[in-house]
C-alpha cells in the first residue's frame, strides 16, 4: 500500500542559482528569426543596435510536453533579457490535445527573471496521420515582434512584464482562437469545441486576479491527480508529497514532490528521473529536473506535519540499465562533472542508482 502523502508548504523570496549545464546557444539576425524556430528550441537573437536576447519557446503551455523547462534553463546563462514564448492556447484539432495556458507556469518565469510572452499560433498544415489533426504550427510573428520591441523599451522586471501579459492574455486568446477557426476552414479539419474555449476565454477577460484564482482551482486540481498516479518507472521508495510555494507577494505556486523524506530536522525533497534504455536520463530530462532544483534549493520555511524543517534537494536519477563510472564515454563523463559541479555550487544533492558518484572534473 503507498504510503499516505505529505502535504508541504515552503516560501520562496528570491532565487540565487547558477547553471553549468547550458548549451551554447545559436545567434540569429531579426532577418532570419523564422528559420530559428525551426532549427532551434532556444537561441540568441540579435535586433540589431547592440541588442541581444535570450529567446526560449514552447511548443505547449502544457508544462510536461516538449520539454519546456529544459529550453529555458538553456538560456539562463544569458546576461541580458531572458524571454519565452508560451502560446495561450494550442489546439491540436479534435484528434488530438488542447492545452491552455495556467497562472503558475507565468509565475515561476517571474521566478526565474524570465520574461514572457504569451503568443499565439497562426498557421499550421494537416497531419499525416490523422484525418483532424493539425501539426507544425507556427506563432504569429509579427504579434511577437511588436512585444519584443515593446519589451526593449521596458525598464522594470520580469514580474512586473509578466503580470501585464496576463493582463491582456483574454484579447490574446480571442486572436487565438479566430486563428485556429481560419485553419480550420482553410485546411478542412475539426477543431476542439468553439463554445468551451469561449468559456474560458471569458475567464481571462475577468481579469488578472480572476484568472490567478481560476489557474490555482485547475493546478490544485491536477496536484492532486498527480499525487495518487503512481509511476513505477521513477523507481520512488519515499513518500509522494503536496508542496504549495508562497512568494513573498502572496502567490501561491501548487507543485508535487515525487519523493519526501523526512530525517532528523531535515526533509528530503526529490525530483526522480528515469531512463529504461540508456544508462542516464536524456539530457532534457536532467535540465527538466534542474529547474526544480532551482526552486527546492531556494525555499524557506519548509514545513509538514505542524513542524519546520530544513530542506535539502535531490535529483535522483536512475537507469533499468547497470551504471558504472568506468563504462562512461568522454561527452558522458563531461557532462555528469558539469552536474556535480552545478550540485556544489548550487547546494544539492545528485544520487545516481541511489549512490553519490565522484567525476573527473571537465578540463
Amino acid at each position: 500500500m503507498m504510503a499516505k502523502p505529505l502535504n508541504l508548504t515552503a516560501k520562496i523570496t528570491g532565487m540565487q542559482y547558477q547553471p553549468f549545464l547550458c548549451r551554447e546557444l545559436r545567434t540569429y539576425k531579426i532577418e532570419e528569426w523564422a528559420n530559428a524556430f525551426e532549427n532551434d528550441s532556444a537561441f540568441i537573437l540579435d535586433l540589431g543596435k547592440d541588442r541581444t536576447i535570450a529567446l526560449s519557446w514552447w511548443v505547449s503551455a502544457k508544462r510536461t510536453r516538449s520539454y519546456p523547462y529544459a529550453r529555458v534553463y538553456d538560456t539562463l546563462q544569458f546576461s541580458g533579457k531572458r524571454v519565452t514564448l508560451i502560446p495561450i492556447f494550442k489546439d491540436e484539432g479534435i484528434e488530438g490535445d488542447r492545452d491552455f495556458l495556467q497562472w503558475d507556469t507565468v509565475s515561476l518565469m517571474s521566478l526565474l527573471g524570465v520574461y514572457t510572452i504569451v503568443a499565439y499560433y497562426s498557421h499550421a498544415e494537416p497531419s499525416t496521420r490523422y484525418k483532424n489533426k493539425i501539426t507544425k504550427q507556427r506563432f504569429d510573428l509579427d504579434y511577437i515582434m511588436t512585444e519584443l520591441q515593446n519589451l526593449l523599451a521596458y525598464q522594470s522586471d520580469a514580474l512586473h512584464w509578466n503580470l501585464a501579459q496576463v493582463s491582456q492574455a483574454g484579447q490574446v486568446a480571442q486572436r487565438a482562437l479566430e486563428a485556429y477557426s481560419r485553419i480550420a476552414g482553410e485546411l478542412g479539419i475539426v477543431m476542439h469545441s468553439v463554445e468551451s474555449a469561449q468559456r474560458r476565454i471569458a475567464e481571462l477577460q475577468k481579469g488578472r486576479d480572476h484568472f490567478m484564482q481560476f489557474s490555482r482551482g485547475l493546478a490544485q486540481n491536477a496536484q492532486n491527480r498527480e499525487l495518487v498516479t503512481v509511476q513505477p518507472k521513477e523507481r520512488l521508495t519515499g513518500q509522494k508529497a503536496t508542496l504549495t510555494i508562497y512568494n513573498y507577494l502572496g502567490g501561491a505556486y501548487f507543485f508535487t514532490c515525487d519523493e519526501a523524506r523526512i530525517q532528523g530536522n531535515s526533509i528530503f525533497l526529490i525530483e526522480g528521473k528515469h531512463s529504461k534504455q540508456s544508462r542516464l536520463p536524456s539530457l532534457e530530462d536532467i535540465k527538466d529536473g534542474l529547474l526544480k532544483m532551482m526552486l527546492f534549493a531556494n525555499l524557506e520555511q519548509v514545513q509538514a506535519k505542524g513542524k519546520e524543517f530544513k530542506p535539502v534537494a535531490v535529483l535522483k536519477l536512475t537507469s533499468a540499465k547497470r551504471f558504472s563510472v568506468e563504462s562512461l564515454t568522454p561527452v558522458e563523463n563531461e557532462r555528469l562533472a558539469k552536474l556535480q559541479q552545478e550540485s556544489r555550487q548550487n547546494r544539492f544533492q545528485v544520487l545516481i542508482n541511489g549512490r553519490r558518484i565522484e567525476f573527473a572534473r571537465p578540463r
